[in-house]
């Protein structure tokens, strides 16, 4: 599903917006479209997130539980 989602977000918002004479230049554009949805776009299943924030906060949570789990086993 969130790839499907992924899709149609990118052509309605940019791939569709443009006329591409060549393949390079729509390459390019979805190389920084996944770049823009990942980093700066804010999704609202994410809680108005932007995913790689809620990505590398996961990273660091698992990192807290760790250390607590660590500290009460000891």
């Amino acid at each position: 599903m969130c790839i499907e989602r992924f899709w149609r977000s990118a052509k309605v918002e940019k791939i569709y917006l443009n006329e591409y004479e060549r393949v390079s230049v729509l390459k390019n554009d979805v190389k920084d479209y996944i770049e823009f949805y990942n980093h700066r776009r804010f999704h609202e299943t994410l809680d108005y997130q932007k995913p790689m924030n809620v990505y590398y906060d996961s990273f660091k949570m698992n990192d807290e539980n760790y250390t607590n789990f660590s500290e009460n086993v000891a």
